[in-house]
C-alpha cells in the first residue's frame, strides 16, 4: 500500500512539473506573437475563447457538469463591459470587474436553480436559462437588440496604458488569460480540485466520505462561469462591439466543441482547441456558409481518430513512450 502511495505521489509529482514547464513554454510563444508575422487580432480573440473553454473545461472535466448555456456568462459580462465603458464612461480596469461580477452573480442565481439536477437535465436547464437570457437580451434596450454595443472605446488602462495601441491590447488581453488560465490551474491541483474529481468519478462515494457534493458542484459552476464571464470582458476589447452572437445557443455549441477538439478533462486541451476552431473561423471564412459543414467533419474525424482529443491524444502517446 505505501509503495503504491508512493508511486502515485511521483507520478502527480512528474505531471505537475510537465505541466509546468508546458505552461512556460506556452508563455513564451504567447510574449513573443507581437514579433513574429501572426496576426495579433486573430491570436487575442483564440485567446477569449480559450479562457472561456478552460472555465467550461473546469466544469464538465473535473467535475463532470455539461453545461449547454456558457454563452450566457460570456455575452452577458461582453454587454455589461461594453455598456461600462461606452455609456457609463468608466476605465476598463472598473468595466471588466463589473462584467465579471455580473457573470457571477448570474452563475450563483443559475447555478442554484440548474445545480439540483444532473446529467441531461443539467445540461437542458443551462440550455434553457440561457435561450432566456438571449431573447431578453434581444428586447432588452440597453443592449440595442440585433444592432448590439457597437464602436466601444478602449480606453487607457489605470489611466495610462492606452488600449487603443495593438501591442498593448495584445499584452493586456495576454495577461488576462494568464491570470485566469493559472485561477482554473490551481483550482485543478488543490484539495477542492481532487474532491471535484471524486464527484466526477462516483458522487455516492463522495457523499459516503461526508463531502456536500451539491456545495462542491455549485462553487465549481460559479467559479466557471465567473471565469468565462472575465473573458467575455476581454472579447469586448478585442472585437469592439458586443452582440448576441456571445448568447446565441450555438456559441455554447462552439465551447463544446473546442473543448473536445482539443482535450476533454486537460488543462491545456481547450487551449488548442480554441486557436483550432477560431483559426478554422478565421481562414476559411471564404467558404461561407460551409465553415459550419467543414467543422462538422473536423469534429466527427477527431472525435473518431482522436477520442481523447488533440491534445490528450498527444499526452497519453508520451506516456505510453516514455
Amino acid at each position: 500500500m505505501a509503495a503504491a502511495a508512493d508511486h502515485t505521489i511521483l507520478a502527480t509529482s512528474h505531471t505537475m512539473r510537465d505541466e509546468m514547464a508546458a505552461f512556460a513554454v506556452m508563455t513564451i510563444l504567447l510574449a513573443i506573437v507581437p514579433w513574429t508575422g501572426i496576426y495579433p487580432f486573430f491570436v487575442m480573440q483564440a485567446l477569449c475563447f480559450a479562457l472561456v473553454a478552460c472555465a467550461f473545461n473546469l466544469l464538465i472535466g473535473y467535475g463532470g457538469l455539461l453545461s449547454f448555456g456558457h454563452a450566457m456568462f460570456l455575452g452577458t459580462a461582453g454587454y455589461v463591459s461594453a455598456h461600462a465603458l461606452k455609456v457609463l464612461g468608466l476605465s476598463p480596469e472598473i468595466g471588466i470587474l463589473c462584467g465579471v461580477a455580473s457573470a457571477a452573480v448570474l452563475a450563483l442565481v443559475t447555478g442554484i436553480v440548474a445545480i439540483r439536477r444532473q446529467g441531461i437535465y443539467f445540461a437542458m436547464i443551462t440550455l434553457a436559462l440561457s435561450q432566456l437570457l438571449y431573447f431578453i437580451y434581444l428586447q432588452a434596450p440597453f443592449t440595442h437588440g440585433e444592432d448590439g454595443i457597437q464602436s466601444v472605446p478602449p480606453g487607457k488602462l489605470f489611466g495610462v496604458l492606452s488600449l487603443a495601441d495593438p501591442t498593448i491590447l495584445y499584452y493586456f488581453v495576454l495577461a488576462g488569460f494568464l491570470l485566469g488560465f493559472l485561477i482554473i490551474f490551481r483550482a485543478i491541483n488543490s484539495p477542492f480540485g481532487e474532491v471535484l474529481k471524486s464527484i466526477r468519478e462516483n458522487e455516492p462515494r463522495a457523499i459516503s466520505l461526508g463531502y456536500k457534493t451539491d456545495h462542491y458542484k455549485l462553487l465549481a459552476y460559479i467559479l466557471s462561469g465567473t471565469l468565462a464571464g472575465f473573458g467575455g470582458s476581454l472579447k469586448v476589447f478585442v472585437a469592439q462591439n458586443a452582440s448576441l452572437t456571445d448568447v446565441h445557443w450555438s456559441m455554447s455549441g462552439e465551447i463544446v466543441l473546442m473543448t473536445l477538439v482539443g482535450g476533454l478533462g486537460t488543462i491545456f486541451g481547450p487551449v488548442a482547441g480554441a486557436f483550432i476552431i477560431v483559426a478554422m473561423q478565421q481562414y476559411l471564412a471564404g467558404f461561407g456558409q460551409w465553415v459550419t459543414v467543414i467543422q462538422g467533419a473536423i469534429f466527427v474525424i477527431c472525435v473518431l481518430s482522436f477520442r481523447r482529443g488533440v491534445v490528450g491524444e498527444i499526452a497519453h502517446y508520451f506516456r505510453r513512450s516514455f
